[in-house]
């Protein structure tokens, strides 16, 4: 230490003089329109650039979570068309006696922008939107389960509610028992959601598998959410306590899958022909 304060007194005279240098410096940007514009635009261009080249490290620091997941999802798809190619001669059968054969979905595949799972309102923003035909409302997943729905789109982007959303509920059912209730986040624990209306006569087990529903038209029925990790029953309790901890880590997602459901408009118009607006 002693050194140092040597090493600055002997050269009291060369700092003083970059300080002042440094504080001339710092009046002709300060009251000087072109000097000021060209600083800030140099600061404002480095500063991109870093943000540009610390982003770009995260994504290689990420490609090995990333590649695993679209190693998972090609797995899910092949399993998927190996389940097609052995139903395929039930499916000519029924095209033979005319019975339209479709499961009411077209999925657009993106990636994700930007995301949180702090706030207790999250939001997912991807980058697709009106280019594509997504639109307010439609479900979104990934190859590990349920992940939001579609909030607002523009041309290119669209954000999404998060699972991860206090405001967000979600039909779905205990697939043991099928017993059907509302998937809906507490706002703590990024990892776990709430079942919510499953009277107290049915038997929830932890390790219970709990999908979607299908009964609102926007999310495909069967599409994994999570398994109950937490049951609990207050004594004169209507409902149970139930947690169920989602199958998709929200903080590592870097892909998703928008459903585009082809009967909603359907079905919501016949609801709303015969039992009209709701009050």
């Amino acid at each position: 230490m002693e050194r140092l304060l040597n090493f600055v007194y002997q050269r009291r005279a060369f700092f003083t003089f970059l300080l002042l240098e440094l504080f001339c410096a710092w009046m002709v940007v300060e009251n000087n329109q072109y000097q000021s514009t060209k600083f800030f635009n140099s600061s404002n261009q480095l500063a991109a650039n870093i943000i540009g080249f610390s982003h770009g490290v995260r994504e290689y620091f990420s490609l090995r979570r990333i590649n695993d997941e679209l190693a998972a999802e090609n797995a899910l798809l092949r399993g998927k068309l190996e389940q097609r190619n052995q139903s395929l001669y039930a499916l000519e059968v029924m095209k033979i006696k005319d019975i339209p054969v479709s499961n009411g979905y077209d999925y657009v595949s993106a990636k994700v922008v930007n995301n949180s799972v702090s706030l207790f309102k999250n939001y997912i923003t991807i980058n697709k939107g009106k280019n594509v035909g997504l639109e307010p409302g439609m479900a979104v997943i990934s190859p590990a389960g349920a992940i939001g729905k579609v909030k607002s789109v523009s041309e290119h982007y669209a954000v999404l509610i998060s699972l991860l959303n206090v405001d967000e509920q979600v039909s779905s059912v205990i697939k043991r028992t099928q017993h059907f209730g509302t998937v809906q986040w507490e706002g703590s624990d990024p990892r776990v959601v709430g079942l919510k209306y499953i009277p107290r006569h049915v038997t929830p087990a932890v390790g219970d598998t709990v999908v979607t529903s299908g009964y609102n038209a926007v999310f495909p029925e069967g599409v994994f959410v999570g398994v109950i990790k937490e049951v609990n029953l207050k004594e004169e309790a209507l409902f149970w306590d139930i947690k169920v901890e989602l199958a998709q880590d929200f903080s590592k997602l870097a892909f998703v899958h928008v459903v585009r459901s082809n009967r909603k408009h359907e079905k919501d118009s016949l609801e709303l022909k015969t039992i009209g607006e709701p009050k």
